[in-house]
């Protein structure tokens, strides 16, 4: 196959594919007498491949690195790449959801008020802002990578009750046969495979791909994708319940505020959510130095009772929490 045929029926310049030739993307064969290239049918799925990878915003570096680690028979890294890339755009698209939800907002103040406050824009403004720095703040400042091999060992020894605190965070939740529930922060699926052997249906997000890659040799049914709290990367009214165990306290206060209403988005429109996690109330504040990093047990309450929520929690150890919302019907 020549270079305009193949151009044609991938509906690609001809341009486009010397130039993935020039980045050493693809190979293709020259004849000795003229230099005409020959494409084969390998040639025409890797051209496939890497147009796909460019629509998705790869560079033709990392591209160029996928498809070694594919030749190579690991399509595991090809997928985090692409998982990554998909991560990305959930998170844009969210915040392209924002502006038409305030817009939409701005379209019914004129409509009911005749008029757009000048304090409104700038208010409306002001959160649109809040939003997207709160976004793309995020980071793995814990390099989660490099633990992932001794994730199961480390936080067993780092919080007491740990396996206590899954049991009955099960139990709490109580998942019918075959409902859908997501595990935030999955790690390496621990408080996810428990909840799958009551009949779940299970997925996990989770921000470190070794994480993941551990969790899937434990888990292999179960779905997973790279994600976090402020960007979840599944389409809205998607589970049934949402958990996490063990991650919430990382988030910042608003980060927090932020990461309740994307669990919102998620959930059907009765979905429960169990936090499992270290807590304080009021008190501890005062008189713990490590209190200020972990979650006041009071706002958490107060955030989902201004959302019309029922609450309940259960204190296992003294920083230990387990707290439980379900929409009020």
């Amino acid at each position: 196959m020549k270079i305009k045929e193949i151009a044609e029926r991938l509906n690609i310049s001809t341009r486009a594919i010397r130039f993935y030739e020039e980045k050493g993307l693809i190979t293709p064969y020259k004849q000795e007498n003229n230099q005409y290239r020959t494409f084969t049918e390998k040639d025409v799925w890797r051209l496939q491949t890497i147009i796909a990878l460019r629509e998705a915003g790869m560079t033709t570096r990392d591209i160029k690195k996928a498809l070694l680690e594919l030749e190579g028979d690991s399509h595991k890294e090809l997928q985090y790449y692409l998982e990554l890339q998909r991560s990305v755009m959930f998170s844009k698209w969210l915040e392209m959801k924002q502006i038409i939800e305030t817009t939409d907002y701005m379209i019914d103040l004129v409509k009911n008020k005749k008029t757009l406050p000048i304090e409104e824009i700038f208010k409306l403004a002001e959160g649109s802002k809040r939003l997207k720095d709160q976004r793309n703040t995020w980071h793995d400042k814990w390099n989660f990578d490099r633990i992932a091999s001794i994730h199961d060992q480390r936080v067993r020894n780092e919080y007491q009750d740990y396996e206590k605190a899954l049991e009955l965070t099960v139990k709490w939740v109580s998942p019918i046969q075959s409902e859908m529930g997501l595990d935030i922060g999955t790690g390496t699926g621990n408080l996810a495979g428990k909840l799958m052997a009551r009949g779940a249906i299970m997925a996990g997000v989770d921000q470190s791909k070794e994480m993941l890659k551990q969790c899937l040799q434990k888990f292999p049914e179960m779905e997973t994708k790279l994600g976090n709290f402020l960007a979840i990367p599944y389409l809205d009214g998607r589970f049934d319940f949402v958990v996490s165990s063990f991650v919430f306290h990382h988030l910042t206060t608003d980060q927090k505020l932020l990461a309740i209403e994307e669990m919102r988005r998620v959930l059907k429109p009765h979905g429960r959510i169990c936090i499992t996690d270290v807590m304080v109330v009021e008190e501890q504040h005062h008189h713990h130095h490590n209190a200020e990093d972990y979650t006041s047990l009071t706002e958490l309450i107060s955030w989902f009772e201004e959302r019309r929520y029922v609450t309940k929690h259960y204190q296992l150890n003294e920083f230990l929490h387990i707290f439980y919302a379900i929409p009020i019907r």
